[in-house]
């Protein structure tokens, strides 16, 4: 598993991929947060929070993630490499999560920057250092979980289709319909607003942007990425026989 997922750091960082990525992630949020005018600029709205940085973050990652996961299984097919690929010494589900660390890791890499903008927050506040770091790091957390649970979702897809395209496509809806569109569903079905809103991810990850941890938001996204990487494991068991 580690040298599936060390495969696939290199894989990104020796294209232009894994720079792309995270270059796209620090500059959007930076342009949005910092200089463009609007709801989600941080120096506008005159408070020491971050709060608009992840209210952003996950629509950013919507899009981002699968374009980093869609070549994971899709490439492999295209090259026609899978059925070598599945030879190798390592059970499927080794396989899978060595794809899904590598992924996941590259991600949390372009994550790592945006920890300055808690220092600058930090320093800006009245009086200095105002400001809820039991919220910011619970938002945190929930958005590590958020992006385990895209990954495994990219990872999947990626094994539907040789074109690198459609898994992108297919990733992104399925990120969107679990990330907000159980909540938009909600609010046309009276009656059942909560029960419906707390299948998708963004009712979880609010949860936990309020700076508590509960354990069933954290078993909500844990249970989301096995799911999908065991729909990776069965697809690509159906391929290898």
């Amino acid at each position: 598993m580690k040298s599936i997922a060390l495969r696939e750091i290199k894989s990104f960082f020796g294209s232009p991929i894994g720079y792309l990525v995270i270059a796209i992630f620090l500059i959007l949020n930076g342009l949005f947060l910092w200089v463009f005018d609007g709801e989600y600029n941080i120096l506008q709205s005159g408070f020491a929070d971050l709060s608009p940085f992840f209210t952003l973050a996950p629509w950013i990652l919507l899009f981002l993630i699968p374009a980093v996961t869609m070549r994971s299984f899709s490439d492999e097919r295209k090259q026609g490499t899978i059925e070598l690929l599945l030879t190798k010494p390592l059970s499927v589900w080794q396989i899978v999560n060595g794809k899904f660390l590598g992924s996941f890791l590259l991600i949390v890499l372009a994550l790592l920057p945006t920890l300055i903008y808690v220092y600058v927050l930090y320093g800006l506040g009245l009086p200095e250092g105002n400001i809820d770091m039991g919220s910011t790091m619970g938002s945190y957390f929930g958005l590590l979980f958020l992006i385990a649970s895209y990954t495994a979702i990219g990872i999947f897809t990626s094994t539907l289709s040789e074109n690198q395209i459609v898994s992108f496509l297919v990733s992104v809806f399925l990120c969107f319909v679990f990330y907000y569109g159980f909540e938009g569903a909600a609010t046309y079905l009276k009656g059942f607003e909560d029960v419906i809103s707390s299948i998708g991810m963004d009712s979880h990850f609010k949860s936990m942007s309020r700076g508590v941890v509960d354990t069933r938001d954290v078993l909500y996204f844990i249970s989301i990425a096995f799911l999908f990487l065991s729909f990776t494991v069965f697809k690509l068991k159906s391929l290898k026989s």
